[in-house]
């Protein structure tokens, strides 16, 4: 068995006299893995996530990546926000390569090949010269995600980052996340409180109680739905029993103690 590529051990989050994360919070994540988050607003699962991009830190405990331990933002671990993060003043093309700006290690002509790699994968090849203001919502959180992705971002941390969209935007891109999830082998932590999202996107799914954070139950979706994911899925009645189950235990979780 190969070793875990991203653990949290023993983890706990306070803000001053508020748990955020309960204590001893523990999770391995494989490497190339599309992790979902999911559990109700203001449940910790965003901390959790803000912790491994090194936003936040651990009270107690420790997360690690390859065995290092997380201790500041770095570019192998990017984010995506459920806000669109284009710089207005600058074309498609120049946002993207803006992720690259800083990368000395990268020759000019391999930034360009990079560049041009990324535009493809998220189809804006022939918006490389556009203005985000002239391209729609959904186009514009594919350049940040390329722009995460050209940085060198092994890790892709997503904060609902389709939640400002229309339906048939966000249906897209979750199908187009899959896609270049699988051909450019990242590793995916994605949070949301949408449970059919939740059960479309992920290979895994951590179900979340209510603040503070602690883990009610893990569930193996490539198991039970497999890895192709399509619109038909959606129709199908494994998936149909999967979202019934998640979306009681999320109610459950939500409605206690209340």
């Amino acid at each position: 068995m190969p070793a875990p590529y991203l653990v949290f051990k023993s983890v706990s989050k306070n803000f001053g006299a508020l748990e955020v994360v309960s204590p001893s919070f523990d999770l391995e994540v494989k490497r190339r893995e599309f992790v979902v988050f999911l559990g109700p607003s203001g449940s910790g699962k965003t901390t959790l996530m803000r912790m491994v991009g090194g936003l936040e830190t651990p009270t107690k405990g420790q997360i690690t990546i390859d065995g290092q331990p997380v201790e500041g933002p770095d570019r192998s671990r990017g984010m995506v926000f459920q806000s669109y993060s284009s710089f207005p003043w600058l074309t498609v093309a120049q946002n993207v390569a803006f992720g690259m700006k800083y990368r000395l290690d990268i020759s000019p002509k391999k930034k360009k090949e990079r560049l041009a790699h990324y535009l493809a994968l998220v189809g804006l090849t022939d918006f490389a010269n556009v203005y985000p203001n002239k391209v729609s919502g959904g186009m514009r959180q594919r350049i940040a995600i390329a722009r995460t992705l050209a940085a060198g971002s092994e890790i892709l941390l997503m904060d609902e980052p389709f939640g400002a969209l229309d339906a048939q935007r966000r249906e897209d891109l979750q199908l187009q996340l899959r896609l270049i999830q699988q051909q450019d082998a990242k590793t995916v932590i994605f949070v949301t409180h949408d449970v059919d999202e939740a059960v479309f996107l992920a290979d895994r799914i951590i179900v979340f109680s209510k603040r503070p954070a602690r883990m009610l139950e893990e569930i193996d979706v490539t198991a039970l739905l497999g890895t192709e994911r399509t619109l038909a899925l959606r129709d199908s009645e494994a998936f149909f029993h999967l979202r019934t189950k998640i979306l009681r235990l999320v109610r459950a979780s939500a409605g206690a103690d209340e």
